[in-house]
Parts: C-alpha cells; sequence; structure tokens
C-alpha cells in the first residue's frame, strides 16, 4: 500500500531535493484548502436548500389562498340560511385550525378534523346521474352528504348535533349562488316538519315537508353577482318553532346534475350556541 511520508521520507534519502520530494509535495493537498473547499459545499447546498424550502413554502402560500378566494369555481351553494359546510367555511376558513373551534362550534370542528376538501370544496357537493330519482340515491341518514358523495368527502355533514342555526321568519328566502351560472331545471327547498329533533335524530326524508320550489330557470335569469349569479327561493313554513332543518335540492341545467344542501336554522329566536364541551 502507498503510504506518502514513507514515500517522501524515502525519495529525500536518495536524492536530496530531487523528484521524490516533489512528487510528494503535489500528491498531498494542504488541510487549509480541503476544509475551505467542503465549507464551501456545504454553504452552497444549504443555499440550495433554503432556496427550495422559500420556494415550496410560496407555492403552498398561493395554493391556499387560492383556494381560500375561490375553493372550486365550479358549482354553488345555498350562502343563506348558509349550509352547513359553507358556513364552517365562511366562518373558520381563515383559522381553520385553531384549537378555539372545538368548543366554540363543535359540528364544524368534527367536520374539518374528518376532511377539510368538504369547507374548501363547499361548492361541490352533488351527484350525477340521478335522473330525478332523489329517494332512491340518497339514503335516509345521509341526506346532507348527498348519499356520502365525493368518496365520503362530505360524511362528516349527516353528523348529529348542535350545529350553528341561522335564525329565520317563517316566510323566509332561501338564497343559492351559482358560481359557474348553470341555471336550474328547477329548485326544491324543504325543512322538517314541527317536532323533528335536530339535536338526536338523523335527517331522513319522511322528516321533510316540501315548503317552496321554482321551476326552469336559466342563468339569465338569476342576480348577476361578482363571480356567477344567485337566486333566491320563496319558501313558507308555518308553525315551525326552534331548531329545523332546510334541505334544498338544485337540479342544475347543464347536466343531470343534482345539489344537496342541509341548512340549520332557527325558527322565531336569534342563532343558537352550540354547548361548551
Amino acid at each position: 500500500m502507498w503510504e506518502p511520508d514513507r514515500q517522501s521520507r524515502s525519495g529525500s534519502t536518495r536524492a536530496g531535493t530531487g523528484a521524490g520530494n516533489s512528487r510528494s509535495s503535489g500528491c498531498r493537498r494542504p488541510i487549509s484548502s480541503l476544509e475551505g473547499s467542503v465549507s464551501t459545499l456545504i454553504r452552497s447546498r444549504r443555499v440550495r436548500l433554503v432556496t427550495w424550502l422559500f420556494a415550496a413554502g410560496a407555492v403552498a402560500a398561493l395554493l391556499l389562498t387560492t383556494a381560500l378566494a375561490n375553493p372550486a369555481s365550479a358549482h354553488g351553494s345555498v350562502v343563506d340560511p348558509a349550509s352547513r359546510n359553507y358556513g364552517c367555511w365562511q366562518r373558520w376558513g381563515n383559522d381553520f385550525q385553531n384549537p378555539a373551534m372545538a368548543t366554540q362550534d363543535p359540528m364544524c370542528w368534527q367536520a374539518w378534523q374528518h376532511n377539510t376538501s368538504a369547507m374548501w370544496n363547499w361548492n361541490g357537493l352533488y351527484r350525477e346521474g340521478v335522473a330525478g330519482n332523489h329517494r332512491g340515491a340518497i339514503p335516509d341518514g345521509q341526506l346532507c352528504s348527498a348519499g356520502r358523495t365525493g368518496d365520503g368527502r362530505y360524511n362528516s355533514l349527516d353528523a348529529v348535533g348542535a350545529w350553528k342555526t341561522t335564525p329565520v321568519a317563517n316566510n323566509l328566502r332561501v338564497k343559492l349562488w351559482d358560481q359557474a351560472s348553470h341555471g336550474a331545471d328547477y329548485i326544491r327547498v324543504y325543512v322538517t316538519k314541527q317536532g323533528f329533533n335536530a339535536l338526536s335524530k338523523p335527517l331522513a326524508w319522511n322528516d321533510l315537508e316540501l315548503v317552496g320550489q321554482i321551476g326552469n330557470t336559466p342563468a339569465s335569469q338569476w342576480t348577476r353577482e361578482s363571480q356567477g349569479v344567485s337566486i333566491q327561493i320563496p319558501a313558507n313554513a308555518p308553525g315551525r318553532t326552534g331548531r329545523h332543518i332546510v334541505y334544498t335540492i338544485w337540479q342544475a341545467s347543464h347536466a343531470d346534475q343534482s345539489y344537496y344542501l342541509c341548512s340549520d336554522v332557527e325558527f322565531g329566536g336569534g342563532p343558537s350556541t352550540p354547548p361548551t364541551t
């Protein structure tokens, strides 16, 4: 095995300051120079890593900002009284990791924990190819998730509990926002019957009563919004008091696409406050 120090000494003995020393000095790199090269390499890699992390963070921030501003930019929902996932997005979209939500808004908290996409995609709660057979497509207990559509993304919306409510009168108007200007073949508004307990019972078809509807209405007849169009459907739900669920079916005109939207309301009072846990 080649040993530089031994060869250097041997060369020096045989040839004084000749070829032996010259060869040895050419093969042995000064330690300070080697350390400097390693240090430069490490700094260079650190700079590249920091640059990459900064770029990745910027992209993530841009995607989040886009999601907050326009989650899917494709469809729509009932925005007044707010549907369950639209309301959760509206209240917590800018602060969805805040642990205070667990006590201030526990039903939204469980929805965010289950799948954040249910809120980012608040405007995509639909099924396709139902052909008007809504009861056949959506089982009892799954009305608010549109029959667990979206690979289960919206399942948490079926959860029974103290969802935040919107105060309404018995003569109410339901506002639907259509971002993509699909228009409607029809929109039907239902309300739970008096005596239904939304705090303990999953929603079933027999719990609902039709209280308002409109027929074919192209988007050109809707109210123009900054993004899309909106329409208000008049409804009359006499005899209701307290907590109820407004259930809206929107049959979009552009395809066989049916939206199923649950809104929690309070008749004859202010908005309810979920209990602190």
